[in-house]
């Protein structure tokens, strides 16, 4: 996920015991696959007009929305090909402003080849994780941020990327559309770690007081609204 802003989290790669005899993440694997061809299904009439209009991600064309989930999918395939030996590598090569970078030159390439690597790249993880042994799901995987996690995390998060980026492309979809089971999911892991990002004597509103969707689209940052605080950028 990005916000469009972000600090460096490079590290170097270290290698680590896998040692489980776990079962893959079969539910969200199924939910990446779904989230990806709806994501698919909006982009793919897009022309080049479309990729050069703003998102709504300030600073942010069609274009670099579609170039950073082209790289996000990158690096769940790279982390995953690594936690499957044991090693543990960084998200993105040259952390969040070698993620920047990469996107900067991905953007000025044309309509065809942004699209064909937004699917060229999650077919390429798709293979990945269909690689994996069910006892791999657990090895250790490092976010750009420094934070490490289990490998069987990894297409949560996918998903996340996919939902709210879809609404970031401003085509009509919008966090209206999200499913019953994403929110479901995710409004009550993201109520859990918001208060971080609240402004100083701010508190979240009571449970059940907003509409859901709406809620999860402000913990998100992609709804404002004079009522709710404005919280630090997620992701």
């Amino acid at each position: 996920m990005t916000s469009a802003t972000g600090t460096s989290g490079v590290a170097r790669a270290h290698r680590v015991a896998i040692v489980t005899t776990a079962v893959g993440p079969e539910r969200e694997l199924g939910r990446v696959s779904g989230a990806q061809q709806r994501f698919l299904d909006v982009i793919g009439g897009f022309d080049d007009s479309d990729l050069r209009r703003p998102s709504l991600l300030p600073g942010w064309t069609v274009a670099h929305v579609l170039v950073h989930v082209a790289r996000n999918a990158d690096s769940h395939r790279r982390r995953t090909e690594a936690a499957a030996r044991g090693d543990v590598i960084d998200q993105y090569p040259g952390g969040s402003e070698g993620r920047a970078a990469e996107i900067e030159r991905g953007v000025a390439r044309t309509r065809a080849e942004i699209l064909d690597d937004v699917v060229s790249s999650a077919d390429g993880m798709q293979t990945a994780w269909r690689q994996v042994s069910d006892g791999a799901w657990d090895a250790i995987s490092r976010d750009v941020s420094g934070k490490e996690r289990p490998l069987r995390s990894l297409p949560a998060r996918r998903w996340q990327e996919l939902e709210v980026h879809v609404v970031d492309v401003d085509a009509d979809v919008t966090h209206r559309d999200w499913s019953a089971d994403f929110v479901e999911v995710w409004l009550p892991a993201l109520r859990a770690s918001a208060e971080p990002r609240l402004p100083g004597g701010a508190a979240l509103p009571a449970s059940g007081t907003l509409d859901d969707r709406d809620e999860l689209a402000w913990l998100y940052g992609r709804l404002q609204r004079r009522d709710l605080p404005e919280l630090t950028p997620w992701g």
